[in-house]
């Protein structure tokens, strides 16, 4: 499996982190000063998903999607394999956004996960070279200072 991915332990119950991942979405999507407008859909497996991606310079990334999985309270998982009515597309990635509950200092937490799957070892690492670590680590980052808001 070619994977890459970013994990966080959030001080915060799985509710609310689901909440955010699902209904913030757009608050922590992409590392600043970018920003993203997200449409998760019908939120079912099959449904359809889009994404846009706004840079500080007038930048504008469409990333059209696919829902194969939609799991309420635990993971969701999109592909950009699928588009429209079920047309191929050149695939980039599987995305995963996964929560479990985790304790954290005897109290509940929950452990965020978000991978990126890919199809061949080159694409893998082409993602990995436009900056995966950093931009992964970042939204992650500023997810988990949501979650953990007062």
């Amino acid at each position: 499996m070619y994977e890459l991915s970013v994990s966080r332990l959030i001080d915060a119950a799985p509710g609310k982190v689901w909440q955010v991942l699902t209904e913030q979405t757009n608050a922590w999507w992409c590392p600043k000063p970018w920003r993203a407008e997200v449409n998760w859909g019908s939120r079912t497996a099959g449904g359809k998903t889009h994404t846009t991606m706004f840079g500080p310079n007038g930048e504008k990334n469409e990333h059209p999607g696919f829902i194969l999985a939609w799991e309420e309270g635990r993971r969701i998982a999109v592909t950009d394999a699928i588009e429209g009515d079920l047309q191929p597309s050149g695939p980039f990635m599987l995305g995963i956004w996964e929560i479990a509950a985790e304790e954290i200092n005897g109290k509940g937490g929950t452990r965020y996960t978000g991978r990126a799957r890919h199809w061949t070892p080159e694409s893998m690492a082409h993602h990995k070279e436009m900056g995966f670590d950093e931009g992964w680590g970042i939204m992650a980052d500023q997810f988990k200072a949501l979650c953990e808001a007062g």
